[in-house]
């Protein structure tokens, strides 16, 4: 039975269906301390004649009451537990009735915590105006049985304001019921970032080897998994005097070495080294803190054992001090709870591991090495490239991670934004920086160099490691003749290099230096050929090879307007090429590497964005359309094959441009040997040539029509916004009627027409002759490829084989 208590003062309110209780704003901010009892008040019956109250069975007041303010409500007057004993209401036996029939749809309360079903409002409205008068009075969880409070004489009500909106409350209702199903459900892993490195399956690697290299135990672990049973000769080299040691490393080795965890690991040990360190600080100031705080407490029990002696307070004055809330002895334990000791209070992890690289997708690859490597540890790495939003990258560095990855010019913007996560960077424990001969090289990379000077100056630190790798820190180029012709003039030897590169980044005292590379600088594994042709014949050798010898290959030019061109010819020509520079967006950049990191037989057409450090599995091919302009380039960009003793072809399109930059790479490489020539078919160059210069005619009227649609459009739309005549003379081409038009567009639709006619034959013909009548005159065989066999390395060596086998016979004649 549901009784609606209102108190005398108050009066009978009227209530809309559908509407809740607001109180007011002065009552929500009270409580209600009962001094008397609630008494039955007689109605007249002709009051329920309308129907509106039939609901409700009698009316109850109280007059003995106070209104407390809720900050005044003692903590000792709590209401005590129901009895078992006590009365049940009606209310309480329909809602364990609903609770044993099947389930429906509940809506709980956030305020009162009392449960009725949708069925019910909707069958009894009244039913829902009920339950808001009632909930004035009625304590928290009034449900639960087993743990609810009942108020009683003398006991303290506490209103509670609903809430504002229905629209929130559908909110937390719909969080509600989320939960437990969360909680049920197995927690889903977080799904795994992409990337075109090498894919690494769980294993279990023997990894003793790594034993004696001071390696932490769970990096270990994560080598076991990874299935790196043995370090690779820079790893075994560098780690032990990085870890044990704690020296600064200068680490020269080829290609492919496993450069990366060289310093990944030594840095992810230190991150742990500092953690260990504060953990027995803490566990020292905890320590000391507690004896301070026991201490203190003795104090205080002889300090009040002796003014109970000397100057007894009357039993009154006690009292008034019990009852004053600032006395509270209750309140004063929590004071020393809540301190924490002087170690922990606003302390948060600081930067310890600071790793640069000159381009953005080397940033992304290391940074994916080293989450593999530390993943058991709990270290927390973030990214800051350019080309990516800089409010992200902000957020990422409010987690404070231990380890950033970054390219000089965004870590430089957020260094000048003053990010408090990169404020205090004398807390630095490791600095690495990776290529780094190509970081400090002069006009390159301004904002490195403010950023080292500003780390040995204001923000040093003496405890910090340096660790500087790349596969060309020791290659010196020869300087031309002029240059030794002036009065200082000096010859720049290895150690020479090595020291100039040690002053630029500011390293103090005398590093570990580790140089593994070969004389030639590049690995043995790798097969270097070349092609002497002309200019414009570059095109043809490479669709040649690239349809000669699938597989997965990388297209190297010097620049960005080459790259575009040749995307556009072999789009064309059905190779399906993924272009990579500068001019591009990071993501599609980032895209495109992890598609052609997916296909077989990709082609990845790019500047040198792409030559330095990246890791992409199994790539067969380097193609240098352009020969670079440094022994250097020419190093990295054939490092991106044959790397980890796997091997590979690297092929130079040679042409009257590139003999001078040719030859200053040959005389730094010092290659004793000439480069061999690559074996072509010069019976298959006809149809090659037929389809690229179609292809290039193509390409060259959509460029140019693009262009002056584009050139255009924009005048004609600046015209007619400034109503004004253009001449024809401004117009690329002219003014074009629809019947010129209409020409070019069937002109363009036959040359495609006849391309992919080119395109469906094949240009590899086979060997095998039939001379068998037919109706048609000849007998139709299959047509096989020459190339299914043979792969781009075994015609070089066979060919190899051949003139050393030709060689001793030219001598004998």
């Amino acid at each position: 039975m549901a009784a609606a208590r209102v108190p005398s003062r108050g009066g009978i309110t009227k209530f809309k269906k559908g509407r809740r209780f607001l109180p007011s704003a002065r009552f929500r901010k009270k409580g209600i301390k009962v001094v008397g009892a609630w008494k039955p008040v007689k109605i007249d019956p002709h009051v329920f004649a309308d129907g509106q109250l039939e609901d409700l069975v009698c009316f109850e007041e109280l007059h003995d009451y106070k209104l407390v303010g809720a900050s005044k409500l003692s903590s000792k007057e709590k209401p005590k537990k129901r009895r078992s004993g006590a009365v049940v209401s009606e209310r309480e036996v329909v809602e364990e009735e609903t609770a044993s029939q099947p389930k429906k749809k509940r809506k709980k309360s956030r305020d009162r915590g009392t449960v009725t079903t949708v069925k019910e409002e909707k069958e009894n409205p009244s039913l829902a105006d009920e339950d808001l008068i009632s909930q004035e009075v009625v304590p928290k969880d009034a449900v639960d049985t087993d743990h609810e409070d009942s108020p009683q004489e003398g006991g303290v009500i506490e209103t509670v304001s609903p809430p504002k909106t229905v629209q929130k409350k559908k909110k937390k209702k719909t969080g509600k019921k989320a939960q437990p199903s969360s909680q049920a459900a197995p927690s889903k892993a977080p799904p795994k970032v992409k990337s075109w490195t090498t894919k690494w399956d769980d294993q279990k690697a023997d990894v003793s080897a790594w034993k004696d290299l001071f390696v932490p135990e769970p990096v270990l672990r994560a080598l076991s998994s990874l299935g790196f049973s043995a370090p690779t000769p820079i790893q075994a080299l560098a780690l032990a005097p990085a870890i044990r040691d704690h020296l600064d490393i200068l680490g020269a080795a080829e290609t492919g070495s496993g450069k990366t965890l060289a310093f990944a690991i030594p840095m992810i040990h230190s991150v742990l080294r500092w953690q260990e360190e504060q953990k027995q600080t803490s566990q020292e100031q905890a320590e000391s803190h507690s004896e301070d705080r026991v201490s203190l407490v003795d104090v205080d029990d002889s300090s009040d054992d002796g003014s109970e002696m000397s100057n007894p307070l009357p039993v009154e004055r006690e009292e008034e001090k019990d009852e004053d809330p600032s006395h509270n002895p209750s309140d004063i334990k929590l004071e020393f709870d809540e301190e924490k000791p002087a170690g922990h209070r606003n302390r948060s992890n600081p930067l310890l591991g600071l790793v640069l690289t000159p381009t953005r997708e080397l940033a992304v690859q290391v940074k994916h090495h080293i989450d593999a490597v530390a993943k058991f540890t709990g270290i927390k790495t973030a990214l800051l490239v350019g080309g990516m939003a800089p409010q992200k990258q902000q957020r990422m560095l409010t987690c404070r991670p231990e380890i950033v990855i970054a390219t000089p010019g965004r870590l430089w913007e957020l260094i000048k934004e003053q990010h408090h996560h990169l404020s205090h960077l004398k807390q630095l424990r490791c600095l690495v920086i990776d290529e780094a001969d190509r970081m400090v090289e002069r006009g390159h990379f301004v904002e490195l160099s403010q950023l080292l000077e500003m780390l040995n100056d204001s923000q040093y630190n003496p405890q910090r490691q340096t660790f500087v790798f790349s596969a060309t820190l020791t290659l010196v180029h020869q300087a031309p003749a002029r240059v030794f012709q002036k009065k200082n003039a000096k010859k720049i030897d290895k150690t020479g290099k090595l020291d100039m590169l040690m002053r630029k980044i500011g390293m103090r005292g005398k590093p570990k230096v580790i140089d593994l590379t070969r004389k030639e600088a590049t690995v043995e594994t790798l097969t270097e050929t070349k092609i002497h042709c002309d200019r414009e014949e570059k095109d043809f050798y490479l669709y040649y090879f690239l349809l000669q010898y699938p597989g997965r290959t990388m297209v190297f030019a010097n620049s960005i307007d080459c790259i575009k061109r040749l995307t556009a010819l072999l789009s064309i020509l059905d190779q399906g090429p993924l272009p990579l520079h500068a001019n591009m967006h990071q993501k599609q950049r980032l895209k495109n590497l992890e598609r052609f990191a997916e296909r077989d037989n990709g082609v990845l057409l790019s500047t040198d964005v792409a030559a330095r450090g990246l890791d992409i599995p199994d790539v067969q091919h380097v193609l240098h359309y352009q020969v670079p302009r440094t022994s250097e380039i020419y190093v990295h960009r054939s490092g991106r094959t044959a790397r980890a003793t796997k091997e590979g072809l690297s092929l130079l399109l040679i042409g009257p441009d590139d003999m001078i930059n040719f030859k200053k790479i040959y005389k730094t490489l010092e290659k004793n040997e000439e480069i061999p020539l690559f074996p072509i078919e010069i019976k298959c160059m006809k149809a090659i040539k037929e389809r690229v210069n179609l292809a290039r005619q193509i390409e060259k009227e959509e460029y140019y029509n693009s262009r002056a649609k584009q050139h255009n459009a924009w005048f004609q739309q600046a015209a007619d916004a400034l109503e004004i005549d253009l001449d024809d003379d401004v117009f690329i081409g002219g003014r074009r009627n629809e019947q010129e038009e209409s020409q070019k567009q069937r002109m363009m639709k036959g040359m495609k027409k006849q391309l992919k006619h080119l395109l469906s034959q094949p240009v590899f013909k086979n060997l095998m002759k039939t001379k068998y009548p037919t109706q048609f005159g000849k007998l139709a065989v299959p047509e096989m490829p020459l190339h299914t066999s043979e792969s781009a390395l075994s015609t070089v060596s066979q060919q190899q084989k051949k003139r050393k086998k030709q060689q001793p016979i030219r001598s004998i004649s």
